[in-house]
């Protein structure tokens, strides 16, 4: 990632403690105060014995006094960054069109493959739907529209400081005692962490060696960002693009088996038929294209510069830092 427009001269430690402590406060205000889960929403539809499908389908799609052309529900997982990034700048862009965008707190993809097939939710920004998330769109993707791609190098990591010397996940094998048999990850139901456990460390044979440890995404950046301050060794899962890599003086390991996969693409991925019951919106989001640069400014503002809240804020920034973007970009 890119880091995004010049700020006060603060000290590398500051700084990553600055953005400790928001994404966490980020991520727990959202699950206790945010509007409605989908969560909700399913738990809801099972006590009735309904069918998922069509349970708030048609809500979503009643233009009636809600905007001009509707409103369109946006479901994003808040400890994301890309998802929650990407969200904040739909919902501009879309009520800049007219539409009536309603965020939604997700707190897992599996939930909001779901909520998009089912009509729950109309769009889910940022899905990793060819490598990451392809099993959720082996279940699922007969009923989920895949609009567009926005960004096509997208790559799940594994990864060390720059400091621990070694360069090769063929090498963790023989180095289990340095990192107490431990990877931290980040959210269980997280493509990521299905890759790590299901294909990474059996095609390196480190079942026996190494335990999977998950829990969230700001719990693994506060372990990485303590160990690093220790100068102790530790071992983690990341991807690109995401903030963290240049906020930390990390090194991604060479993948020589390629089992954490090639590069993929980031996609919005909308409910059945989206296109045509929303097409100006389709259109809008279909011209969405982002580079490092243009994507790691928007991420590094909303998820650092701008505190919980402004993440309308950081977005106009963005917009008036990046007027072409993408070919149709709104910026009035």
């Amino acid at each position: 990632m890119i880091l995004g427009p010049p700020e006060p001269v603060r000290t590398t430690e500051s700084r990553r403690r600055r953005r400790f402590s928001r994404i966490r406060a980020a991520t727990t205000k959202r699950k206790l105060i945010k509007s409605r889960t989908i969560t909700t929403v399913v738990a809801a539809c099972a006590a009735l014995g309904l069918a998922l499908t069509g349970c708030s389908q048609e809500a979503s799609k009643d233009s009636g006094s809600d905007g001009d052309k509707g409103t369109i529900k946006i479901g994003y997982i808040s400890s994301w960054s890309d998802s929650r990034s990407t969200a904040f700048l739909l919902e501009d862009q879309l009520e800049k069109l007219g539409y009536e965008p309603e965020l939604e707190t997700i707190s897992e993809a599996a939930i909001l493959y779901a909520g998009v097939a089912n009509g729950d939710i109309d769009i889910y920004p940022s899905a990793w739907p060819e490598k990451t998330h392809k099993q959720y769109m082996d279940e699922y993707g007969d009923k989920i529209e895949d609009i567009s791609t926005y960004y096509d190098k997208a790559q799940n990591t594994i990864v060390v400081p720059d400091y621990v010397d070694i360069d090769s996940i063929d090498e963790l094998k023989d180095n289990a005692d340095k990192f107490d048999g431990k990877i931290v990850g980040i959210e269980p139901g997280a493509g990521l962490t299905k890759v790590t456990k299901d294909s990474m460390m059996p095609e390196y044979g480190l079942e026996k060696d190494f335990e999977l440890v998950t829990s969230s995404t700001p719990a693994m950046l506060t372990e990485l960002g303590n160990a690093i301050d220790a100068k102790d060794d530790i071992v983690v899962t990341l991807w690109r693009p995401f903030w963290a890599n240049n906020a930390f003086d990390v090194k991604d390991l060479k993948d020589p088996k390629n089992a954490m996969g090639d590069p993929e693409k980031m996609h919005f991925l909308g409910t059945e038929g989206f296109s045509d019951d929303f097409p100006e919106a389709s259109e809008l989001i279909k011209g969405i294209k982002l580079d490092d640069k243009t994507y790691g400014e928007l991420e590094d503002l909303i998820v650092n510069e701008y505190e919980e809240g402004q993440e309308g804020d950081a977005v106009d920034q963005w917009v008036k830092d990046n007027p072409k973007a993408f070919d149709s970009e709104i910026t009035d």
